[in-house]
């Protein structure tokens, strides 16, 4: 009796430990922008913004009351294809109404990027700095973690990093459209 006991306790215990959430280690906050493997874990928080969930960015975007921004990179071609092979990437999926501003979240802009970045929030915002933006990609990208802290330093003081981005938006069936980049990216 004992052992069919024992045995049922450490069946109970393996199922619960299957359907129990992962331990995820916690990642700190760098103290600069993020520069490579931009696609891994990433902090809970940013400097100058506040991590939001979908709940809160659906909310946001429902009530109209920020300006959306996509960071994800835009696809290239890949090196090496022949220049009269067919290439046809992937459509992005947006958050509807969101702005498309690609590559402005690597971790080091050249001077044009980061430019074009200041203009495009400029133009999004009408010039207010306390208009709230939110900026994202997909989970687990350190791009619109690097794209938050940089608006924050141009002066933006309503900031908010959707942690989640697509990832999260599309898993909880909210509706996307597709997305073309902003024009004028150097």
């Amino acid at each position: 009796m004992r052992t069919t006991a024992s045995l049922a306790l450490a069946a109970f215990l393996a199922a619960a430990a299957a359907t129990a959430p992962a331990q995820t280690t916690a990642v700190a906050e760098p103290p600069d922008y993020r520069t490579d493997d931009y696609r891994a874990p990433v902090p809970a928080t940013v400097a100058g913004g506040r991590a939001i969930a979908t709940d809160e960015a659906e909310h946001l975007w429902r009530e109209k009351r920020a300006v959306f921004v996509d960071v994800l990179p835009a696809p290239r071609r890949p090196e090496g294809l022949r220049p009269d092979a067919l290439w046809k990437p992937l459509p992005r999926r947006d958050i509807p109404g969101s702005l498309w501003l690609p590559d402005i979240g690597r971790g080091a802009l050249p001077e044009p990027l980061d430019a074009y970045f200041r203009a495009a929030l400029g133009r999004a915002t009408g010039g207010d700095k306390s208009a709230a933006v939110v900026l994202y990609c997909l989970a687990d990208c350190w791009m619109s973690w690097n794209a938050t802290k940089r608006a924050a330093a141009y002066g933006y003081t309503q900031l908010y990093w959707y942690r989640e981005g697509t990832t999260g938006w599309e898993a909880a069936a909210l509706p996307t459209e597709e997305a073309t980049p902003e024009v004028g990216r150097p």
